[in-house]
């Protein structure tokens, strides 16, 4: 009969996605998973597989979670316009020289990783999706011209957004990315 688990897998997962977020894949060994997670090696490849298979769960639940709190900031925010202002808005608030794991691991792991790749275009695709929802609801609002292709914004949205991430992982101080993301809201959202 197998022991139950006794640590909390929830709590190891939030280390080891840290430790993946702060270092990176590749600059992330297994003696740090170790130590980060207080589990053994046996212990750990038992409860989540290689370090691969960890990286994955834990990028796969990262994502997960930024769904699920982009859905809700873009259904729940009363007005569209300015949902989608917040998205433009949020990297300048945010810890922006950590980045977002889901960019720094496509940078990382993209050209040379066919499932981090994959996982990467279905991450992207599903956020414009959202993106794509809330500007046709901005549409119907009366706030974006009904001329636009939601879509089309959505992805332009998209690449701004991940360019402030981008930036603010170079250091840019927080003001000079509030004031770039108040450009490009007046420019994508005049």
């Amino acid at each position: 009969m197998a022991r139950p688990r006794s640590f909390d897998e929830k709590q190891v997962l939030t280390a080891v996605r840290d430790q993946f977020w702060d270092a990176g894949y590749a600059a992330t060994s297994l003696e740090d998973l170790m130590q980060v997670s207080g589990l053994g090696k046996g212990s750990l490849y038992a409860a989540f597989g290689d370090k691969h298979q960890l990286f994955l769960q834990v990028l796969r639940g990262y994502t997960d979670a930024r769904h699920d709190q982009l859905r809700k900031t873009l259904t729940e925010t009363p007005r569209a316009l300015d949902a989608l202002r917040m998205l433009l808005e949020a990297p300048a608030e945010a810890d922006a020289r950590r980045g977002c794991l889901m960019a720094n691991s496509t940078y990382e792991l993209g050209h040379a990783d066919p499932e981090v790749l994959a996982h990467a275009h279905r991450t992207y695709e599903a956020s414009t999706a959202l993106i794509g929802d809330c500007v046709a609801r901005a549409q119907h609002e009366g706030d974006v011209p009904a001329e636009a292709d939601p879509i089309a914004l959505a992805r332009a949205l998209l690449a701004a957004q991940q360019g402030l991430v981008f930036m603010g992982r170079t250091g840019l101080d927080t003001g000079t990315l509030a004031a770039t993301a108040r450009s490009l809201t007046a420019q994508l959202l005049p």
